[in-house]
């Protein structure tokens, strides 16, 4: 999927939509990750410090995509976007192994300790909100812009959603039928699908490579 530029000027307003995006996505997880931090020290709540911690992993996709489409207004043609569109892929394929790491880490940690998922639906169901909007944002800004790099920020902001999605079944399952080890076992296959997602960013593919 060649970066294709477009007529200057509805370029640089996708350029700018785009940019409005990551700047929330960091501002949003630098919030979130400082509100469940504080509440886990408050309560003593290892589940909430993961998820606080999370938080913070996923704003080094947002930040390395501020860059990249910052750097973009200063290049010199369409050869030169698509080098740095590539090398943003690249960094952000990076970010999906570290989120990917953390994962697996916190999932593995849970299912070892036996730890029960702690009610906290109220900032699940506002993550699950903002992440599901911002993905679907991300997802038609990387189409506008024909970006790989944005693309696989938006699965990261994906991945985000679903865990999220997959917190609150498990803090369900574990309420209504026991089911403590439902959130982590999840986990691991949300990982396998970062990992994936993180190889091709790597190898500079993507998964929607030939697509409009």
């Amino acid at each position: 999927m060649d970066v294709a530029l477009g007529t200057p000027r509805s370029r640089a307003a996708a350029l700018r939509g785009a940019l409005r995006l990551e700047y929330l996505t960091v501002g949003w997880n630098v919030i979130e990750g400082l509100v469940a931090v504080g509440a886990a020290l408050a309560a003593g709540s290892v589940a909430l410090l993961a998820f606080g911690i999370d938080s913070f992993v996923e704003c080094a996709s947002g930040a390395i995509l501020i860059w990249r489409l910052r750097a973009e207004r200063t290049a010199a043609d369409q050869a030169a976007v698509e080098r740095l569109d590539r090398r943003a892929h690249q960094l952000v394929g990076w970010s999906l192994f570290a989120l990917a790491a953390w994962v697996v880490f916190d999932a593995s940690h849970s299912l070892w300790t036996q730890e029960r998922p702690e009610p906290s639906p109220g900032l699940l169901v506002v993550s699950i909100a903002a992440m599901g909007w911002l993905a679907r944002a991300k997802r038609r800004a990387a189409a506008a812009l024909r970006s790989r790099a944005l693309e696989a920020d938006s699965f990261q902001t994906s991945a985000c959603f679903w865990l999220s999605v997959v917190g609150l079944v498990g803090i369900t399952l574990n309420a209504v039928v026991g089911w403590w080890w439902a959130d982590p076992a999840a986990a691991f296959g949300i990982a396998l699908l970062l990992v994936k997602e993180g190889r091709e960013g790597l190898r500079g593919e993507s998964c929607c490579d030939g697509c409009d």
